[in-house]
């Protein structure tokens, strides 16, 4: 019996564990995630962060936009991805072209490259002087 009772206890403590750890992940802890540039973003993968820069191109294919930061691809230091299930969320994403933007996020490698995938606007904000464009937060 105690040895049911101390597995349980290991059981639920672990999951707790794995539960907090997931939410420090998701970057919903009260500590604000660090700024960094588009060019820092390949040190961070598998980091929850904010990455600033200037959208200097956007690709709208079928199957997603991809949002390049400070250079075009194939040289783009970063990107910011949305797939189908989201993009009506944020409106007309071409219009952010030439936007300073802040990418907040979980940074994941993808062929050899960072990028954020974005669900939802409020990991998208114009920063600066922009004006608002398709739904995205203006600082």
């Amino acid at each position: 019996m105690r040895t049911i009772a101390s597995a349980l206890v290991i059981s639920c403590a672990l999951a707790f564990s794995a539960h907090a750890q997931n939410t420090n992940l998701a970057g919903t802890n009260s500590e604000p995630a660090k700024k960094i540039g588009a060019a820092e973003a390949a040190q961070h993968y598998n980091e929850t962060l904010i990455v600033t820069g200037k959208i200097v191109q956007v690709s709208v294919k079928p199957s997603v936009v991809i949002l390049n930061l400070d250079k075009p691809s194939p040289d783009s230091p970063f990107s910011a991805v949305v797939f189908p299930r989201a993009t009506n969320r944020f409106g007309d994403l071409s219009k952010l072209q030439g936007k300073q933007v802040e990418i907040k996020g979980m940074v994941k490698q993808y062929h050899n490259k960072p990028e954020i995938i974005l669900e939802n606007t409020n990991q998208l904000t114009i920063v600066g002087n922009a004006t608002e464009a398709g739904g995205v937060e203006k600082k």
